[in-house]
C-alpha cells in the first residue's frame, strides 16, 4: 500500500486478513481472504486494518498475474463479514487533509479487490454494514447467507455518505429507486437493515446459501461460475433485470429521496442530502470520477460537529450503555418464563402477544371481557404472521409454529401456569387495579405482573395487592415490532429477582432497556408532552399554526408537533397531559382548545387541501379560542429548549433515571431524536438552555459530544 497512508495507521487495531488458498475441483487454486478480529469483536475497518487488506490484496494480485489464482473471494467470521469503518478512528480524524487521505485509502484498496484481473468473489456470510458492504460491492459476484443479518449501508444516519463506491455502485446494480431506498430511507428509519434473503432478493447478492454449509456452497458456485459460461448468463440476465432504469428512473428516485430527507429531518443534518447530491453529481462519470466526488464529501462531512455528536450518540448510547443499563440487577436472579399471558386483545395488546410468541418462542394466552374481543386479537395476531410469511420474512414452519403458540380465553383462568402477565387494557388506573386484582387471585405466587401503561402510578396499581413485589412497568412504544425503547418502571417494592426478570426479558425482545422510576409519564412521554405542550401553549396564545407547527424544525425531528398530535391521538395526549398536570402542575397545562377538539370528534389539526396543502379548516378554527400573544419562530424555538432544559433538569434530581445518558437513550431509541445532534442533554447544553435555566450544563466533562 502506498507509504503516505502510513501515518493513518496508529494505534492498536484488531481485524486482520488472513490468506486461505482452496483448490476448487476441476477449476484450480483459488484465493480466499477472510477477515477475522483476535480481540473477537465484530470487524471493522481502521486505517491500519486497511492497509493490510490492502498489502495482502497487492500480494495476491501479483500472484493472480503469475497465474497461480483462478479467482479471488473475501468472507468473515462468526456473524460478520465486516461490520463497517471503525467510527472511533474516523472521529479520532481531526482535519482535512487526513479525513481526504482516509476516504482515498478506502478507495484505493477497494479498486486493488475489483481490479483484480480474475473474477472475484465476496461470500457475505454474516453482518455488512457501510464500508463492509461497499467492499463486497467492489467484487464482481457476491453469495449471501439466509441467516446474515445487518447488511445496510447507514452513513446517511451516521452523519457521512457511502464514500467508499456505495453510492456509485450500488444504484448501478439495484436500481436506483432502490438504492435510495438502502442508502436514503432505510438509514433514516430508525436504521433499518436487512437480512440475508432481502439482499438476495433486491440484487446486492447474486446467490444465496442456508448458513451451515454457507462457505463450502459458496465455493462451490464460485467453481461453478469460473468454470460454466451459462452460470454467468444467468447472473448477467438477473443483474440486467434489477439494475435496468432510465433517467427518468433516476431523476424520479432522487427527487424521492430529497422529500424523504425533507420530512424526516427537516434538512437539519447535511449527510442525507450529501448522499443524494454525490449520486446525481456521478449519474454519468466513471467510477474513478464519482470516487473523488465521494472522497471530497466524505472527508468534509468527517469535520462537521455533526458527525462528531452522531458517533457520541451511536457509539456512548446506541451501542454502549444500551447493552448495560444502568441500574439492572444481576441477570442471575431472573426466572424462567415458560408462558405469558397478555390482558387485552386490542391492537396493543395484539401487537404484544405476536412480540412475546415471535421473539421468546413460548406460549401466549390473551384474554378480554368477551370471546368475541378474545377472537378478533387472536386472529389479528395469525394475520400479520400470515403476512410475514408472504413477505418471506418467516418460514412456513415458523409461521404455523408463531401461530400454534398464540391463543385466547374469556377466562383470567388460562393465566394460572403463566409466569409473567402483561395488562394493555384502557389507560385508567381503577381499570387497571381491578385487572390486576382479577389476575393475582389465579397466578402463582412467583407470576410477575406487569403493567404497559404509559402515564400511570405503577406503585398505585400495586398498592392493593397481596404480593406488590411481583409488579413491573413496561412500557413498550407504537407500533411494538419497530420501535426499540423499552422503559422497566420499578415501584418502591418491586423486587430484585421481578426487575431481573424483566430486563431479561427486554434483552430477549431484542429491546433497548432503560430503568425509570415510578413518577408520571416515566421519560419520553413526559418529554414529549412537555415540548408539544409548549407548542400548543403558543397557538392557543395566538401564534399562527404554521409558524407554531415549524418553529422546532431546525432540531430535526422525525415530524412536526401536530403531525405527532395526530398520531398518537388528541385523547390520548390529553389524557398524559391530564396526569402530569395532576403530578406538576402548571408545566403542563391542559389545553382547552384541545379538548373542544376531542368533544367535536376532530382528529387531527391539520388537513390536506385540493391542492395538497396542509390547511386547519375553517370550521375547525371556528371552535377555538385565541389569545394575542403571538411568538416568533425564534421565541418559541428558544422557549422550547428552555422548558425541555427545565423538565429533563428536574427528572435527574427527581432520581427518575440515573444520568443524563439514560435520557439521551430513551429519547433516540423512543421518540427518534436525531443522532446528529448527539442526544437531547448535550444538545441543550450547546444551544445554551442548560445553562440559561439551570445554572449549569448536563455534560460538563470531556465526555461531552461537544468534542
Amino acid at each position: 500500500m502506498k507509504s503516505v497512508y502510513k501515518p493513518l495507521a496508529t494505534g492498536d487495531y484488531s481485524t486482520h486478513a488472513e490468506l486461505k488458498e482452496v483448490q476448487l475441483p476441476a477449476v484450480g487454486n483459488f484465493a480466499l481472504i477472510i477477515l477475522t478480529d483476535s480481540a473477537r469483536r465484530p470487524t471493522t475497518f481502521s486505517p491500519g486494518a486497511l492497509l493490510e487488506l490492502g498489502t495482502l490484496l497487492g500480494q495476491v494480485k501479483n500472484r493472480v498475474d503469475a497465474g497461480e489464482f483462478i479467482g479471488v473471494g473475501l468472507t468473515g467470521h462468526d456473524r460478520y463479514f465486516v461490520a463497517g469503518a471503525d467510527l472511533k478512528a474516523l472521529q479520532a480524524i481531526s482535519d482535512l487533509h487526513p479525513a481526504r487521505q482516509m476516504a482515498r485509502l478506502g478507495h484505493d484498496v477497494y479498486a486493488t479487490l475489483a481490479s483484480m484481473g480474475v473474477p472475484t468473489f465476496a461470500f457475505i456470510n454474516g453482518a455488512a454494514m457501510g464500508g463492509g458492504l461497499e467492499i463486497a460491492l467492489a467484487a464482481v459476484y457476491r453469495t449471501v447467507s439466509a441467516g446474515a443479518n445487518g447488511i445496510s449501508l447507514p452513513e446517511a444516519f451516521l452523519g457521512l455518505i457511502p464514500g467508499w463506491g456505495g453510492v456509485y455502485r450500488l444504484p448501478r446494480l439495484i436500481g436506483p429507486a432502490n438504492a435510495v431506498k438502502v442508502m436514503i430511507e432505510n438509514p433514516l428509519n430508525n436504521n433499518k437493515i436487512l437480512n440475508g434473503p432481502a439482499a438476495h432478493q433486491l440484487g446486492i447478492a447474486d446467490a444465496l446459501f442456508e448458513p451451515a454449509d454457507f462457505l463450502e456452497q459458496s465455493l462451490a458456485w464460485a467453481a461453478r461460475i469460473l468454470g460454466d459460461d451459462d452460470a454467468r448468463r444467468q447472473v448477467a440476465v438477473r443483474r440486467a433485470d434489477k439494475s435496468a432504469a432510465t433517467e427518468a428512473d433516476w431523476d424520479q428516485a432522487i427527487a424521492a429521496g430529497r422529500t424523504f430527507v425533507e420530512a424526516k429531518t427537516a434538512n437539519a443534518a447535511p449527510a442525507p442530502a450529501k448522499v443524494l447530491d454525490v449520486m446525481q453529481a456521478g449519474r454519468g462519470k466513471s467510477q474513478q470520477q464519482s470516487a473523488e466526488l465521494e472522497v471530497e464529501a466524505l472527508a468534509e462531512l468527517m469535520q462537521t460537529p455533526h458527525f462528531r455528536d452522531t458517533v457520541y450518540a451511536f457509539l456512548e448510547l446506541v451501542q454502549k450503555r444500551s447493552k448495560r443499563p444502568a441500574g439492572a440487577p444481576d441477570p442471575q436472579l431472573a426466572r424462567p418464563v415458560t408462558k405469558v399471558g397478555v390482558v387485552g386483545a386490542g391492537l396493543m395488546a395484539s401487537q404484544l402477544a405476536l412480540l412475546f410468541a415471535r421473539q421468546l418462542k413460548v406460549p401466549v394466552v390473551m384474554t378480554d371481557i368477551d370471546q368475541a374481543r378474545v377472537d378478533k386479537g387472536v386472529g389479528y395476531v395469525h394475520a400479520e404472521v400470515d403476512k410475514l410469511l408472504a413477505k418471506k420474512r418467516i418460514s412456513a414452519d415458523a409461521a404455523n409454529r408463531t401461530k400454534a403458540l398464540v391463543t385466547g380465553s374469556a377466562a383470567k383462568e388460562a393465566f394460572a401456569d403463566a409466569d409473567f402477565v402483561i395488562e394493555a387494557v384502557f389507560e385508567e388506573l381503577s381499570v387497571k387495579k381491578q385487572v390486576f386484582a382479577e389476575v393475582e387471585a389465579v397466578v402463582s405466587e412467583n407470576c410477575i405482573l406487569a403493567t404497559n401503561t404509559s402515564s400511570l402510578s405503577v406503585t398505585e396499581m400495586a398498592a392493593d395487592l397481596l404480593h406488590p413485589e411481583r409488579v413491573v412497568g413496561f412500557h413498550f412504544f407504537n407500533p411494538v415490532a419497530v420501535m426499540p425503547l423499552l422503559e422497566i418502571v420499578r415501584a418502591p417494592k418491586t423486587s430484585d429477582e421481578v426487575l431481573s426478570t424483566a430486563f431479561v426479558l427486554g434483552k430477549a425482545l431484542k429491546k433497548t432497556t432503560v430503568l425509570v422510576q415510578d413518577a408520571a409519564a416515566f421519560v419520553v412521554n413526559r418529554v414529549l408532552l412537555r415540548l408539544m405542550g409548549e407548542v400548543a401553549n403558543a397557538f392557543d396564545e395566538g401564534t399562527p399554526a404554521d409558524v407554531a407547527d415549524n418553529a422546532l424544525k431546525p432540531m430535526g425531528l422525525p415530524m412536526t408537533p401536530f403531525t405527532l398530535l395526530a398520531m398518537v391521538g388528541i385523547p390520548v395526549a390529553q389524557h398524559v397531559t391530564e396526569s402530569l398536570h395532576a403530578a406538576f402542575g402548571e408545566r403542563f397545562r391542559v389545553s382547552a382548545n384541545q379538548q373542544r377538539l376531542i368533544d367535536n370528534g376532530i382528529t387531527s389539526l391539520w388537513v390536506a387541501d385540493d391542492a395538497g396543502r396542509q390547511v386547519i379548516p375553517e370550521a375547525t378554527l371556528a371552535l377555538l379560542d385565541f389569545g394575542d400573544s403571538p411568538s416568533t419562530s425564534e421565541q418559541l424555538l428558544r422557549r422550547t429548549q428552555d422548558a425541555l432544559a427545565e423538565e429533563i433538569g428536574l427528572m435527574l434530581d427527581e432520581g427518575v433515571v440515573a444520568a443524563p445518558e439514560d435520557i439521551d437513550l430513551c429519547m433516540i431509541m423512543g421518540a427518534g431524536w436525531p443522532l446528529h445532534l448527539g442526544g437531547i442533554t448535550p444538545y441543550l447544553d450547546q444551544v445554551g438552555a442548560s445553562e440559561r435555566i439551570n445554572g449549569r450544563i448536563f455534560h460538563p466533562g470531556p465526555e461531552s459530544s461537544a468534542v
